[in-house]
């Protein structure tokens, strides 16, 4: 089956058509050949996009200590995963991964400041010249592209919701659009960082731990 992503708008539903690993259903990717993917991500990236990983940093400050104060102990005990300034060297390995998802400094008035969900299946797939990234369960669910940025790596991908099969093309609807950092910080442990999320939070933190087996 072909994978491909349209340009310049990141055709994600065909993409993730194409992706295997057993997991929800999407729809079935289209034979039709398409463009190869620009791999420079300010080339894709929308404005919106590109202010709010711009004001990554903007977002620590205004979640973090609303998420401590919240869970003093929720949050310790996560260590290095919650240290802004912590960005170690080497990209995340094409590959299954659980992923655990941190909501930090709720956003509207049922949103709690510091939220942890249980490991969910993930996986990152080497696309060429960008490598995908999925969340494969949950009722939120990012998907996306990676590209390579010197020593990091910007998500650029847009979210499914509940039970849909198909992801909205990146561009085309700014609340399911995302923007990350995907940094190493630590030994086999990476997080993929989302300032400003549309839903419930200031920041989100998934941290990525390669799956055994």
């Amino acid at each position: 089956m072909t994978r491909y992503v349209a340009i310049p708008a990141l055709c994600l539903g065909a993409m993730l058509g194409a992706c295997g690993g057993g997991g929800a259903p999407v729809a079935s990717a289209a034979a039709t050949p398409q463009p190869p993917v620009r791999d420079d991500w300010r080339r894709v990236a929308t404005p919106n996009d590109r202010d709010r990983l711009r004001r990554w940093r903007d977002a620590w400050l205004a979640a973090l200590p609303r998420a401590r104060a919240a869970d003093a102990a929720g949050v310790a005990a996560q260590g290095v995963l919650f240290d802004p300034d912590r960005r170690l060297v080497g990209d995340a390995p094409a590959g299954r991964y659980r992923c655990r998802v941190f909501k930090l400094g709720g956003v509207g008035t049922a949103s709690r400041e510091f939220i942890a969900y249980p490991a969910f299946d993930c996986r990152i797939d080497d696309e060429g010249s960008v490598r995908s990234f999925y969340k494969l369960s949950g009722s939120q669910r990012p998907v996306g592209l990676l590209f390579a940025d010197g020593d990091r790596t910007v998500f650029l991908g847009t979210l499914l919701l509940g039970d849909e099969r198909a992801a909205l093309q990146y561009g085309q609807d700014r609340d399911r659009d995302m923007a990350g950092w995907l940094e190493r910080v630590g030994e086999r442990r990476w997080r993929l960082v989302l300032p400003y999320p549309r839903f419930e939070s200031t920041l989100d933190v998934i941290e990525l731990i390669p799956a055994e087996g």
